[in-house]
């Protein structure tokens, strides 16, 4: 698979075929399944970080960025960061899917030698352009990089992915600052805005208030979107990269379920470090193959 979506592409084809969106979700089931069964290996992981983002990354990787099969060192590739690096768990199995990785690694996840953690180290694994571990440090790496594409006539763009609760982080409004202040207009910020945090719901542990107009306030192109639709999201993705004009930087508030597709951990706290037994893990993935999200 290579996906090809450049600046070039013309406005009126930048929404997904009904092809293109059938393989999409296809790709945020196999992220949801993956996830429950690389959990149930070490026992270590977070379900319902994934599940609020597994179409976002199915549209990133399958529907928006640039990137080639077999082949993450291509350097014109886009380049993806994410401070919510505890969802990672989600994403290798995306990774292996384009022939980054080997699968065969996917089954050693968080165990003694193997290059798959909780968090990703991009040391180890192929085609993970930021190792995180504390939040709020993705938006400042992917600013480097989208810098780094203008300063080499690159034409390549940085999306970096947060958490609603690492707004919260001071670094999170500094990179903010120097991104409109440079007019980086190859950086898009996307908010995964599950309104959930490791301690309970954002406006009760922290509250942001209004994250899009807090981004509009510090001179972000800001949009807002359903995280779950398939078709919206990469048709608004797809036109942000494409636009050229833009004087700075995008954000992409999309506002997503916390744990969506498995009934039990939708918008339930203690699933942000839950585990499920081997036959309720069962149960969930029926769950799952039985849904069309």
């Amino acid at each position: 698979m290579t996906s090809t979506q450049t600046g070039t592409v013309a406005r009126n084809d930048l929404r997904p075929t009904a092809e293109e969106i059938d393989l999409m979700r296809e790709k945020a089931r196999m992220v949801r399944l993956e996830t429950i069964r690389l959990i149930m290996l070490p026992k270590i992981g977070h379900y319902s970080s994934v599940f609020s983002c597994a179409e976002l990354f199915a549209s990133l990787y399958y529907g928006v960025m640039s990137v080639k099969e077999g082949d993450p060192d291509w350097e014109d590739r886009d380049r993806f960061t994410f401070g919510k690096g505890h969802a990672a768990i989600g994403l290798y199995p995306i990774l292996a899917d384009l022939g980054w990785l080997d699968k065969d690694v996917l089954d050693g996840y968080c165990s003694l030698g193997n290059p798959l953690g909780d968090h990703p180290d991009m040391t180890k694994v192929p085609g993970i352009d930021f190792s995180s571990g504390s939040i709020g440090h993705a938006l400042s790496n992917a600013l480097g990089m989208a810098l780094g594409a203008r300063f080499q006539g690159k034409d390549f763009t940085a999306f970096a992915m947060m958490g609603d609760g690492e707004q919260q982080e001071g670094q999170v409004w500094e990179a903010a600052t120097a991104a409109v202040a440079k007019k980086v207009n190859n950086l898009i910020a996307i908010v995964d805005n599950n309104k959930y945090q490791l301690d309970g719901a954002v406006t009760e542990v922290n509250d942001i208030g209004d994250i899009a107009g807090k981004w509009r306030a510090f001179g972000f192109e800001t949009h807002e979107v359903d995280g779950h639709d398939l078709e919206a999201v990469t048709t608004l993705l797809r036109r942000l990269k494409a636009d050229k004009t833009r004087q700075g930087p995008a954000c992409v508030i999309a506002h997503t379920v916390k744990g969506r597709g498995i009934d039990l951990m939708e918008n339930e706290t203690g699933w942000h470090l839950g585990y499920l037994t081997p036959g309720d893990s069962e149960i969930a993935a029926q769950e799952i193959m039985s849904k069309e999200i």
